[in-house]
């Protein structure tokens, strides 16, 4: 066996993969993702965008979005290590650019950039993932995702305490040379994944289809994330407007501390995973729906009129706290059924999965001025509350239907477009 196997020799022995420098690896990668929502009045004034400042989270996410289809599937094509390393490294790129940038259409091209590269993380987890037998397979991409989830809850808070503080061109400056020091840790410490190409590029993308349409897992896993990444993107967009507004009336260090209320449910990704590796798939995923009803309706009393300021700002952090653990509880759990599909695919499976539950994160976003038009606060709360109610229904249907022979064909077709070595 070369040493290029090694990645593939992992899964046949004991676990030792130490999760938490991947996991600090993809909070840090993440951070430029969201941040702009937290930084849109200064991107408006500061670099000219005015109107179109809504255009750059937009673009950030779009960028991911083309990433995790055109970039993310070359796991299961190119030697692993350099293709992170070289997506990486065009992050960082691209997070300087937006630190200096003061011409709009650069930011915009930029913002589209770091996201496209920020597809990297989802480079990263399939590569942990396959160092890990199938037994702790959960665990270890339960930890990974704490990371990752860290990153997305602190992004907000993080760019808001420091434009606050040093200005909004320093948080991006201070992202870029974080990255670039994680980078260089994992330059030396990251290994070696080498499958073998065995088919060209377009057959590779061409293969996605068959994904979808033979893993009815991955179908399903991306629906309910999906969906409950409506009710999380409904909420978070739209929450700011309701902790300024009468009779909260926070400011930016507010929202911002706010907005740390989530972090503390990133405890439960490693936990959801060690749900799933010992069988409860079905019973912790009905939970953490339920959980996501549960934090709109909390949301919804929260926020309605009547109550003390402390009162509802209690209501609304628990329900925060709440809706940020059930979805990533789900999302932990999605993670792990998808990384258990097919190792060959594994690559694809990755940028799939997340691919698709991240038009719930558009559609989300999308609906929330016409739901706070419609309703304010309620008419959000009421949104969220239905999008993670279908999914629970759903999950429900999917788990008292009659199970489907596996599909062996299926297995077949995506062994023979891109292939990684076995022991």
């Amino acid at each position: 066996m070369s040493p290029h196997d090694s990645g593939s020799a992992a899964a046949a022995r004991p676990a030792t993969v130490a999760a938490r420098p991947y996991a600090i690896a993809v909070g840090i990668a993440v951070l430029g993702l969201y941040a702009s929502q937290a930084l849109v009045n200064d991107l408006a004034t500061s670099v000219g965008l005015g109107a179109w400042a809504n255009l750059v989270t937009m673009l950030t996410l779009t960028g991911y979005a083309a990433g995790l289809l055109l970039l993310v599937p070359l796991v299961d094509l190119w030697p692993n290590r350099r293709l992170i390393m070289g997506t990486l490294g065009a992050q960082v790129m691209s997070l300087a650019v937006l630190a200096a940038a003061r011409e709009p259409v650069v930011f915009l091209a930029a913002s589209f950039c770091v996201g496209l590269t920020s597809s990297a993380i989802q480079m990263l987890v399939p590569v942990v993932a396959s160092q890990a037998p199938e037994a702790e397979r959960g665990r270890v991409v339960g930890d990974v995702m704490s990371g990752l989830m860290l990153g997305v809850l602190l992004s907000r808070p993080a760019a808001s305490l420091i434009a606050g503080a040093f200005g909004w061109r320093s948080y991006y400056a201070i992202d870029a040379a974080a990255l670039a020091a994680m980078s260089a840790w994992l330059w030396t410490h990251l290994p070696e994944r080498r499958p073998l190409h065995q088919s060209s590029y377009a057959a590779l993308l061409g293969s996605l289809l068959h994904l979808i349409r033979d893993e009815p897992v991955l179908r399903r896993r991306a629906l309910y994330q999906g969906l409950l990444m409506v009710s999380f993107n409904l909420f978070w967009t739209s929450v700011a407007l309701k902790l300024a507004s009468a009779p909260l009336r926070l400011g930016h260090v507010g929202i911002g501390l706010f907005a740390l209320a989530g972090a503390g449910s990133t405890v439960i990704a490693p936990v959801a995973g060690r749900l799933g590796d010992r069988g409860l798939d079905r019973q912790a995923t009905l939970a953490f729906h339920t959980i996501v009803v549960l934090a709109a309706g909390i949301a919804l009393v929260g926020g309605s009129n009547g109550l003390s300021p402390a009162a509802s700002l209690t209501l609304l952090v628990v329900a925060a706290l709440l809706l940020d653990l059930g979805v990533i509880g789900d999302q932990a759990m999605g993670r792990r059924a998808v990384n258990l599909l097919n190792p060959q695919a594994r690559g694809r499976v990755n940028g799939l999965f997340t691919g698709l539950f991240f038009v719930g994160s558009a559609i989300g976003a999308l609906l929330a001025g016409p739901a706070w038009a419609l309703g304010h606060w309620a008419g959000i709360c009421i949104a969220a509350a239905a999008f993670a109610l279908a999914a629970n229904l759903l999950h429900v249907v999917h788990t008292r239907a009659p199970a489907r022979p596996p599909c062996t064909s299926c297995q077949s077709r995506t062994a023979s477009s891109a292939a990684e070595p076995r022991p």
